[in-house]
């Protein structure tokens, strides 16, 4: 009895030690990068054919980089996250797992993923990937207790992704890859500012400005989210200018987008937590729709 007792403890110890490291990775979010990483590597007009091996090999390096900064970010903003709601669960926060130990899976997580990176892809895209990771855990972490243009700064690691993709695959800074990256970089804003708005409590609480009004949740904030969405629509337009992709993607992509800025017109007329849950939401369908549209509608090169 006392052996089988002791094999269910071990077995209850290493399934919560892996949900830890799901949570220090924020696995869904990761996937939801690594997946834009993936789609705009596909989008490159150099990848001409679809090789499993390679796609599996820039997922796991993805989600390494994006892990490490997560990891990084957690390990940093320990005890702001055991304050809020939203966050006290998780495994540095609430103690399961020491700062020393996420360091260290970050430490070695980064520098494997960028390896890989140089090593399958090229250098081009390995730096870019370093550079993303020091951003978001070093400049845009410790930047949101600062003051609000963290948000911008956020924006950049938060879209680079789509430019590390189109570099592995292409080997080059082209106008698609920035056309991928803008089209990411906009979408942010009223996406983050959505999920700031509906956590504004907790944020405020700890000292995070992440609002563009130092009042909070304002009738500006919502005007910025909806000037966001609505540039959105001519950089939603780019990857069919620049040829990369057909009519057919162009049309979804612009009602995507139109259906986004009438998301941020509603929060501007309603003001409430329940319009900005419906941005955040939308956000959250936008880029998958708009990603795998461009993918489906991709010209190829002959």
């Amino acid at each position: 009895m006392t052996a089988n007792a002791d094999i269910t403890r071990s077995r209850a110890s290493w399934v919560q030690k892996l949900k830890d490291y799901q949570q220090l990775v924020k696995f869904t979010l990761s996937f939801t990068v690594v997946f834009s990483c993936v789609i705009c590597y596909l989008l490159a007009p150099k990848v001409v054919v679809y090789d499993v091996k390679m796609i599996v090999l820039l997922f796991i390096a993805g989600l390494l980089v994006t892990g490490s900064a997560n990891a990084i970010n957690q390990a940093v903003e320990k005890d702001t996250d055991a304050q809020m709601k939203r966050t006290g669960s998780r495994p540095v926060a609430s103690g399961r797992m020491s700062q020393q130990e996420a360091y260290t899976f970050a430490l070695l997580a980064g520098v494997a993923g960028v390896l890989m990176m140089w090593y399958f892809f090229n250098f081009s895209s390995a730096l870019v990937s370093a550079f993303s990771l020091f951003l978001y855990a070093f400049i845009y972490t410790p930047l949101k207790k600062v003051s609000s243009i963290a948000v911008l700064v956020g924006a950049f690691p938060g879209a680079l992704p789509c430019l590390i993709g189109w570099v592995a695959g292409n080997n080059d800074f082209g106008a698609g890859g920035w056309a991928l990256f803008g089209i990411q970089f906009l979408w942010q804003f009223p996406h983050f500012w959505a999920i700031a708005w509906v956590a504004h409590n907790d944020y405020s609480r700890v000292g995070f400005k992440l609002l563009p009004s130092d009042k909070g949740p304002t009738r500006f904030t919502a005007l910025q989210a909806v000037m966001y969405a609505v540039l959105m629509i001519p950089v939603g337009m780019l990857p069919y200018y620049f040829g990369l992709t057909g009519m057919v993607s162009l049309w979804i992509v612009v009602a995507a987008n139109l259906f986004m800025v009438v998301q941020c017109v509603r929060l501007y007329k309603e003001m409430d937590v329940k319009a900005a849950r419906r941005v955040m939401f939308s956000s959250y369908i936008y880029l998958p729709i708009v990603f795998l549209a461009l993918l489906a509608d991709k010209i190829h090169l002959v």
